[in-house]
């Protein structure tokens, strides 16, 4: 032991063999935290000896007390036993200091309504760490808290607790374990004791965004009364937070902003910070149409772009159009927010920001939150962080009791689990706002990660503007009626103060109302001429009516090449047997020795879409390898675990192959896949689903996003979906990718369903997605066993000179005059029904397939059917049940068709089929063969 430390605790008697328990204590105290025992004991804590492989929490006590037993014998003079009150009273210090850091949130003064119920904190009493007030004038060290001294009586270090961490701020960090992080955000809250000193202009531009958040609400009350906006009263505060973190943000050097948030206060972001003229709001509350096509959608769900200025330049902020389904938006804009960095080759986020802003009872209650959390720090989908800002009206619609709302203390708490720093702040201390912002804004880009600041406020007006809340929260409101705005409260304290006076409040109220009712912008940032290189342009995609054609060709020996390319492994990898397998058959599929099967035929078509300048993104549970192992994209060397890419080495400087198994979830992870390619038109964007039917978990983002997106809001996506789907004996749960619901979606030509059933036909369709510029959503219901069937095959030349075919000719060689019926279908049961008729030997029966089942392509099929001019019957065939599959959205096609060739014929049009089931698929395999059969046996009898 350095003789120098020995001396020091020897002087300060705070170790003798008497003080084992104050050492213990202490030595407790450092596991928590290192940063919470001053210097001198840590730097003798770290060269303490560890078990083997051990961590330091793990270190035993008792060889600790054992060695200051011994050090306090070896030092004490005379073998005395000094005075140990002092130094256990100084643990206890210590102790009542960690005690504010982890609970003085449970007694800060976040609540403007004064609702919260008081929460006893018995850490926080001098008592429970058996100090008392006759200890308040002795000075004691403190430790690592910030007081600018290393001693001071303990009144001033209880004083100085209290106004860090029980007042308008309450800090929740403690439950961070990187204790830099931790010591970081100590540091920026008890460095001012959480109320910096702002300057008076600071504290002026936050009154005037503060009536501006007020005066476009007592506007809109005035001219709208009872007119639903939901509004902002009761969270006005939140304007000039948004202001701080936008231009603080610029200041780092932002260019983009990616905001999501439901309807309140959406009005007012869009008018007050946005910069949305006033004239077209009250167009829209006037009822005029503003969208020329479509649907679309109430004002309080509109997107909406701008660009302002900050103390670092221009920066482009956009907000996301977003359904009343609250939460789901989340995922959204960090997937555009992901998409925007791509582009910019900003991998550690500096450039692009997200800001999610939620409401506290959705934020608690709804799952989509905790799966775009868990998403933060994966490699996928990490963004360098999102700033989490809750509007916590204390109230879910008409329920108000936190009993009902949550199984928490907090709507926050889910974010612990990310160990995400969390601010609650009284929405009425507009300077405690301030300074939460700031500093969530400084630790997401310090250590690039999810912040959150919970604005505890109230909603004045009830959930919205028709309601009438006191039936239902009778004493909230009896509270609301009697108590002052922010603004007002603002006021009253920048008088006091002296920062304003009477007449510069009354210029700030009126100026704004004239700007209001001239019409003028009243974001005072806003950029009028702004910069379009900050903009995706979207322009080459946009007036584009159906087309089911795209020239998909592709030269063949600049194919046989980039073949060759993705075949190739680095040498010294050690590939898996199977592996191995997949790669050699390749190779032969390249130079044309073997046919061309399903894996190879899907991967080539991204290797030719990035030779072209496509940038490819695929994400899903096994996207890597493939659920079935048809892809194997990324290779793993058996030796060290260490991985290879073959299509991100196709070409020099090729775009970007990006590739990720997700972790488990389906909504969250759709939702980001759809957020990034509203943002990259130029890319091909894929979704896999693992099987099919898993795309039930992710409904509310296909229902109010992909099939209604465009209609509503304009919104243009080219995401693609793999959803693997046919029947095989897999049960009720891995059988169907529940077809009839996408098809139940499709009108107006909003998005494409497609079957295809060769390597060749999935080849195509992926390129037609991008070399198109049509840009809508495509649902592929892909295959499991055909991956692999001998007859699911193709050639290069298929590939090379051929093209998407929505509707496919029979194969066979049949003699046109002698079909008299024909059998419809989509998907693998063709390949049943082949077989059947070679076994059977009906060669009177064409069997064409519908590739394409949306847009339904009725003059292709009039094209392939008119071949045969002695048409009786016509069946449709599908796997599916007769209330499930294609049946139902897509007879009337057929039917339209069959009566073109010769009229009643539509009327023929018969089922072949499963019989109506609850459940998708049967669970026995004999029950499931049986059916097969027989629905293949009816398609050629009934």
């Amino acid at each position: 032991m350095q003789q120098g430390i020995m001396e020091l605790m020897w002087r300060s008697s705070h170790v003798s063999g008497a003080n084992a328990h104050y050492v213990e204590a202490l030595f407790e105290q450092y596991l928590d935290d290192p940063g919470a025992v001053p210097d001198e004991w840590r730097s003798y804590f770290d060269e303490l000896p560890r078990p083997e492989g051990g961590a330091s929490e793990d270190v035993p006590l008792s060889p600790v007390r054992d060695q200051f037993y011994q050090l306090g014998q070896e030092t004490r003079p005379g073998g005395a036993v000094p005075d140990s009150d002092a130094g256990k009273k100084q643990v206890k210090v210590l102790q009542l200091i960690n005690a504010y850091r982890f609970r003085g949130h449970q007694k800060a003064n976040i609540d403007p309504l004064g609702l919260r119920d008081p929460t006893p904190v018995p850490d926080l009493d001098l008592s429970f760490h058996q100090l008392s007030k006759d200890d308040l004038d002795t000075e004691f060290q403190t430790g690592s808290f910030f007081l600018g001294m290393d001693k001071a009586p303990l009144r001033d270090i209880v004083d100085a607790l209290e106004r860090t961490y029980c007042r308008s701020i309450g800090c929740e960090v403690m439950h961070i374990v990187d204790t830099e992080e931790k010591r970081w955000l100590q540091r920026r809250f008890e460095s001012v004791r959480s109320a910096p000193k702002f300057s008076d202009d600071a504290r002026r531009h936050v009154l005037e965004r503060l009536s501006a958040a007020e005066g476009l609400e007592n506007y809109l009350a005035a001219k709208y009364p009872g007119t639903k906006r939901f509004g902002l009263e009761g969270g006005e505060t939140f304007i000039p937070m948004m202001d701080e973190l936008i231009q603080r943000a610029g200041g780092y050097g932002a260019k983009e902003i990616v905001i999501g948030m439901a309807h309140r206060g959406r009005l007012n972001l869009l008018i007050n910070i946005l910069g949305k003229n006033p004239t077209d709001l009250i167009d829209e509350f006037d009822g005029k149409k503003v969208f020329d096509r479509g649907s679309g959608d109430v004002k309080y769900h509109q997107g909406f772009s701008s660009n302002v200025m900050s103390p670092g330049g221009e920066v482009h902020l956009a907000l996301s159009f977003n359904p009343s389904h609250l939460e789901i938006v989340a995922p959204v804009v960090v997937g555009s927010v992901r998409a925007r960095q791509d582009r910019r080759q900003d991998p550690g986020g500096e450039k692009v920001l997200p800001i999610n802003i939620h409401g506290d009872a959705s934020f608690a209650g709804q799952g989509v939150v905790m799966e775009t959390f868990q998403m933060s720090q994966t490699r996928a989908y990490r963004t360098g962080g999102t700033v989490h800002v809750v509007i916590n009206n204390q109230i879910g619609f008409t329920m108000s009791h936190p009993l009902d709302a949550r199984s928490t203390e907090y709507c926050t708490d889910i974010a612990k689990m990310v160990q995400a720093p969390i601010f609650h702040v009284n929405g009425d201390d507009p300077d405690a706002v301030i300074h939460a912002t700031q500093v969530a804004l400084d630790y997401r880009q310090q250590f690039k990660k999810d912040v959150v600041i919970d604005l505890v406020c109230y909603r004045r007006r009830g959930h919205n503007e028709a309601d009438e809340p006191s039936g239902t929260q009778p004493m909230m409101y009896a509270k609301i009626k009697d108590h002052p705005s922010a603004r007002a409260l603002y006021v009253e304290r920048l008088v006091k103060q002296g920062v304003v006076d009477e007449d510069d409040i009354s210029a700030m109220v009126e100026k704004y109302r004239e700007d209001l009712m001239a019409g003028n912008h009243v974001a005072n940032a806003l950029v009028q001429k702004p910069n379009e290189s900050l903009f995706v342009n979207w322009q080459p995609y946009i007036g584009h009516e159906w087309t089911g054609y795209a020239d998909t060709t592709f030269d063949m020996q600049r194919l046989q090449l980039l073949a060759e390319r993705m075949c190739t492994i680095p040498e010294g990898l050690v590939v898996q047997r199977q592996v191995e397998k997949v790669y050699a058959d390749r190779r032969k599929m390249q130079a044309g020795e073997l046919a061309i099967n399903w894996g190879f035929g899907e991967t080539l078509a991204y290797a030719t879409l990035l030779d072209q300048g496509h940038p490819v993104r695929i994400t899903g549970q096994d996207s890597g390898r493939g659920t079935f192992s048809h892809r194997h994209a990324v290779v793993h060397n058996q030796e060290d675990g260490s991985t290879c890419v073959p299509l991100q080495n196709i070409s020099d400087g090729q775009p970007s192959f990006t590739i990720h198994d997700s972790f488990l979830s389906e909504e969250a992870v759709l939702a980001f896949e759809y957020g990034y390619a509203t943002t990259a038109p130029n890319d091909l964007v894929i979704w896999e689903a693992q099987f099919g039917d898993f795309s039930n978990g992710a409904q509310v983002m296909i229902d109010q996003f992909i099939s209604s997106g465009e209609t509503k809001w304009g919104r243009l996506c080219g995401l693609t979906m793999l959803l693997p789907h046919g029947y095989e004996g897999q049960g009720p749960e891995h059988s169907s990718a529940r077809l009839e619901r996408f098809l139940q979606l499709c009108a107006e030509n909003n998005m494409q369903v497609c079957v295809p059933t060769t390597p060749a036909q999935i080849f195509h369709l992926l390129r037609r997605q991008v070399i198109r510029p049509l840009r809508k959503p495509l649902v592929v219901m892909t295959p499991k066993s055909l991956l692999r069937h001998k007859e699911a095959i193709s050639n290069l030349d298929d590939l090379a000179n051929g093209e998407f075919h929505m509707v496919m000719p029979d194969q066979a060689e049949l003699t046109p005059n002698a079909v008299t019926r024909v059998v419809l279908c989509a998907g693998k049961v063709y390949y049943d029904l082949a077989a059947w008729r070679v076994e059977n030997e009906r060669y009177d029966t064409a069997i064409i397939r519908i590739e394409q089942l949306y847009p339904f392509a009725r003059e292709a099929l009039r094209d392939v059917l008119n071949v045969y001019p002695n048409i009786e019957d016509i069946v449709w065939c599908q796997e599916e049940p007769l209330n499930q599959g294609a049946w139902y959205s897509s007879q009337h096609h057929m039917r339209a068709v069959a009566d073109m060739l010769r009229d009643g014929l539509g009327g023929k049009l018969k089922f072949a089929g499963r019989l109506a089931s609850a459940a998708p698929a049967a669970g026995y395999m004999s029950v499931h063969t049986e059916q097969q059969r027989r629905l293949v046996e009816d398609a050629f009898n009934l």
